[in-house]
């Protein structure tokens, strides 16, 4: 009796020290991924945070050539295209993301999912040279609006994806509780099931969001850049991502400072964005414990 206790006593030991050591590893892993994260964040800090100031937001672009000025028109053309993107994307992929979960078995549901599932691998690049082809070309030039069509292409299939699954993991039972009080079954889907699944969806959104805000190659062959205001969606216009591209490769030394400043203010913006989605999602994290 006393060895099978003692057998018993060093089997448990064997497991702790295994579970123990598992733990060990996937903290040691955490750390390591974690490294490259916080190595770039403070290189872009000390590169880029001493020409972060007031004139950086509100003046415009210097001369070529001369110093000072900043990138207020580059930081309003980002929101100007990321807003008008998701004024384009969202709904389709929202309603796409709908039609997925509620018509899983169809021909052209799977038909829809695939496609989304190829699109979400397709190279950016690819994008904006599609839609430089049936929207640049044949509208006579570079635009915001063709800019915002390429981050709205970017963000549907990311987003449909993202509506469907969160869609699918409403219970059943409140689709058939609905449709059994004689609540049509389009209703259903959009006042009750998505609207269930609202937080999750915009989590999507906001993941999607974050995704397009740092797109350059698209942006390339769409919006083109603006050195100036931009008031039309028909004309050209500038954003981060551009901006810093430009000045990156620019000879001039204070273009290249503004450019890692440009490069903060971006990831901080998709930083905020990241935030965003954990406070959105904290309601969700708490109902599950």
């Amino acid at each position: 009796m006393t060895l099978t206790k003692s057998a018993r006593s060093r089997r448990q030991y064997l497991r702790k020290l295994k579970s123990d050591a598992m733990v060990g590893l996937t903290v040691l892993a955490t750390a390591i991924a974690l490294v490259p994260l916080f190595l770039v964040l403070g290189y872009l800090a000390s590169k880029g945070a001493a020409s972060v100031n007031w004139n950086f937001f509100t003046k415009m672009p210097a001369p070529v050539g001369q110093s000072g000025g900043g990138m207020a028109n580059a930081i309003v053309g980002t929101f100007e295209l990321v807003g008008l993107a998701c004024a384009l994307g969202v709904p389709i992929g929202v309603a796409a993301g709908i039609y997925l979960a509620e018509n899983r078995g169809g021909a052209l549901a799977q038909a829809i999912r695939f496609s989304a599932d190829v699109m979400m691998g397709v190279p950016t690049i690819v994008v904006g040279i599609f839609c430089y082809a049936i929207v640049v070309r044949p509208f006579g030039g570079f635009s915001t609006l063709a800019g915002a069509i390429a981050l709205a292409v970017i963000m549907i299939p990311l987003v449909t994806r993202t509506a469907e699954e969160m869609i699918l993991l409403v219970p059943h039972e409140l689709r058939e509780a609905a449709l059994a009080l004689g609540v049509p079954r389009w209703r259903t889907s959009l006042l009750i099931v998505a609207r269930t699944a609202a937080s999750g969806i915009a989590t999507g959104v906001i993941l999607a969001v974050a995704r397009v805000a740092g797109e350059t190659a698209p942006l390339l062959f769409t919006a083109f850049g603006n050195r100036f205001w931009s008031t039309s969606l028909f004309q050209p216009i500038s954003s981060l991502t551009m901006q810093v591209y430009t000045y990156a490769i620019s000879p001039f030394a204070d273009w290249q400072r503004q450019a890692w400043a440009g490069a903060l203010v971006l990831t901080a913006i998709v930083l905020a964005l990241e935030i965003g989605v954990r406070w959105l999602t904290r309601g969700d994290a708490q109902v599950a414990r």
